[in-house]
């Protein structure tokens, strides 16, 4: 008897403001989880942030180009401003995947689980440690390094380094020139 094996559709959640080195880490490992990984870009006005949703979804769309496939996965961006589990149930996903930098992301992170486990217990949240290179990336770091005149070519793509300093009005040093 042959069984068919359910597909494993995932949800990676975030503002993407902007999308990260630490981010694409994240989702390239978490593709050999899932067979189709939903991106849900958040609207989040709470947060103020420094690129729209339409900007946010281009630089996640780019930065996605050439992975549909990777380890048999396929992406799509989904924006969303409702309840996670919500977006998860939309997308069909049954896994939600977060990364974590740091012990302090944990707190936050372990109330959310709890939280989403009472409003739907079939969806199950995954963790996945940042790589030690990319562990203390933020994309509030990056926004601020890049308002200061710092470099961030080493923490994002350089098209999403471009656009960044675009923002803020910046034209980035040369390489190996001395702030």
């Amino acid at each position: 008897m042959h069984v068919l094996a359910e597909r494993r559709v995932g949800l990676y959640p975030g503002t993407f403001d902007p999308i990260t080195l630490g981010h694409l880490d994240i989702i390239k490992r978490a593709s050999g989880l899932v067979d189709h990984m939903a991106i849900g870009v958040a609207i989040n006005r709470d947060k103020g942030p420094l690129f729209t949703l339409e900007e946010r979804i281009e630089m996640v769309e780019a930065e996605l180009d050439g992975l549909n496939g990777l380890n048999g996965t396929t992406f799509e961006i989904i924006p969303f401003e409702n309840l996670l589990v919500q977006l998860a149930e939309q997308a069909g996903a049954s896994i939600i995947i977060r990364g974590l930098r740091a012990v302090s992301d944990f707190d936050y992170e372990f109330q959310m689980v709890g939280m989403n486990r009472r409003m739907n217990p079939d969806v199950e949240t995954v963790f996945l440690m940042a790589s030690e290179r990319h562990q203390f990336i933020a994309s509030r770091l990056v926004k601020e390094i890049a308002r200061l005149d710092g470099r961030i070519e080493e923490f994002v793509s350089p098209a999403v380094a471009a656009r960044v300093y675009h923002a803020y009005g910046k034209v980035p040093a040369a390489a190996g020139t001395a702030d």
